[in-house]
């Protein structure tokens, strides 16, 4: 159990790390296209959530192979935890943002960290609870995940025309 809270913490520190880092990734890299599958290409709330989604997905896929084998439950808690921090980061974003009118950096950055500590707050919880080597094999949590991330890759280039896929019009404004 001391385990996996050590994985928990620092897996919630390389997500907050490497996802920042991945916010100007693609524009470091001279908008390499490859790069722009995982990273944000723009300043849209779906682009962003891809600051949580492949850091916690590649940190997952280690800690698995670390500790989480001894866990029946590790990815479907896992897959749900992503679930409920990308969640969050939409709801809360467009919830402040529109009783405020605009969007505001330092609550962007809020918005993300908190987005990352209820992902693994949930995904640690529910593995802690779980017996020990289970029998849950989690493929409902794995083909979310391979569906999100197709999505993401679909649609960075490809967005549809709605709100979530647009820069917020304070970010347009100032570009």
């Amino acid at each position: 159990m001391q385990n996996l809270l050590a994985w928990e913490t620092i897996g919630f520190i390389f997500v907050i790390i490497f996802g920042t880092i991945l916010h100007f990734l693609y524009n470091w890299t001279g908008n390499n296209r490859v790069i722009g599958m995982f990273s944000p290409i723009n300043e849209s709330v779906w682009e962003h959530l891809k600051m949580l989604f492949f850091p916690m997905l590649l940190f997952s896929i280690v800690e698995y192979f670390a500790v989480g084998k001894e866990y029946g439950n590790f990815i479907t808690a896992k897959s749900l935890g992503i679930l409920l921090g990308l969640l969050f980061i939409i709801v809360f974003f467009y919830t402040y943002a529109g009783m405020i009118g605009k969007n505001y950096l330092w609550l962007d950055i809020l918005t993300f960290i908190s987005g990352v500590l209820i992902a693994f707050r949930y995904s640690g919880g529910e593995i802690s609870e779980s017996s020990k080597s289970g029998t849950e094999t989690g493929w409902e949590g794995l083909l979310f995940l391979a569906v999100l991330a197709l999505s993401f890759f679909v649609f960075t280039f490809r967005p549809p025309h709605i709100g979530l896929f647009s820069a917020p019009a304070s970010k347009k404004a100032s570009k």
